[in-house]
């Protein structure tokens, strides 16, 4: 079954404002009973920073710096894009299931949906990233050319999150035990991310090919790099880039493969 590209892109067009409703729609559900409502987006990184330092610092021991720059600053950058990646493909999997009733009323592209669930988070993500570089200017983390190029990590991220998420979102449609399987999944990526601990350690035992492998620790790494101004490492750029570009291209095949059976199965 071949994809109808101009169809594609005409369609989109046509629903890109009822898509803005959506995404709109999603981060007011998320913070409808929170009474600081978005502000919580800037304050949660902040505190889970704190918390993360201090406790892998009593217990590794670890201070100073991580990866070229200060410690906190490390943990922060790591946390913030694996929760982005987890929020995104959690929310995307669900999607198709949560807004079923709708689905089964009104003809509305079926993809909107779990779009609309990664875009609201890559939003709240981007608000978060403030967070970020006010710890870091506290910390005196100087100014490089190469953090205009965080950018770069961050496209690849969200495209690698589209592709999972599409896929995530009808698997889950005909598996319904596939969200606990990805929450099992999410923490072994977790682990395999070096959030709060340096990479370093698992290369030096002969276990860095867990890393290697995973494309979120390729984007956390090259994200740390123009942060410190080491800059990007090329390998897991260019690896990210394919494993988001082909899942994407895997998601929207399949989706649109599977789309029409959607409501037998909802």
């Amino acid at each position: 079954m071949s994809i109808p590209n101009i169809h594609v892109i005409r369609n989109f067009k046509k629903y890109k404002y009822l898509l803005s409703q959506l995404v709109i729609k999603e981060i007011k559900l998320k913070y409808r009973r929170s009474y600081l409502g978005i502000v919580w987006t800037l304050i949660e990184p902040l505190l889970t920073m704190i918390v993360l330092t201090m406790v892998f610092s009593a217990f590794l021991g670890k201070d100073g710096e991580a990866g070229g720059m200060p410690f906190p600053v490390y943990i922060l950058a790591g946390r913030l894009l694996y929760s982005f990646f987890s929020g995104a493909t959690k929310g995307a999997m669900k999607s198709i299931r949560v807004n079923a009733a709708m689905i089964k009323k009104v003809y509305v592209p079926k993809y909107m949906y779990p779009l609309a669930s990664i875009l609201s988070n890559f939003i709240i993500f981007a608000i978060s990233l403030i967070v970020l570089f006010g710890v870091a200017a506290v910390m005196r983390v100087k100014p490089n050319l190469w953090m205009f190029a965080a950018i770069i990590p961050i496209i690849e991220l969200l495209i690698i999150c589209i592709g999972s998420g599409l896929l995530l979102s009808i698997m889950a449609v005909f598996f319904r035990d596939l969200e606990y399987l990805w929450g099992v999944a999410l923490m072994l990526i977790m682990y395999t991310c070096a959030i709060f601990y340096e990479a370093d350690r698992l290369y030096a035992r002969g276990y860095g090919w867990l890393l290697n492998v995973n494309p979120i620790y390729g984007v956390i790494r090259n994200f740390r790099g123009c942060i410190s101004g080491t800059g990007l490492h090329m390998p897991s750029l260019w690896y990210c880039l394919a494993f988001g570009l082909v899942s994407t291209i895997v998601g929207v095949i399949f989706f649109y493969k599977k789309q029409d059976d959607f409501i037998l199965n909802l």
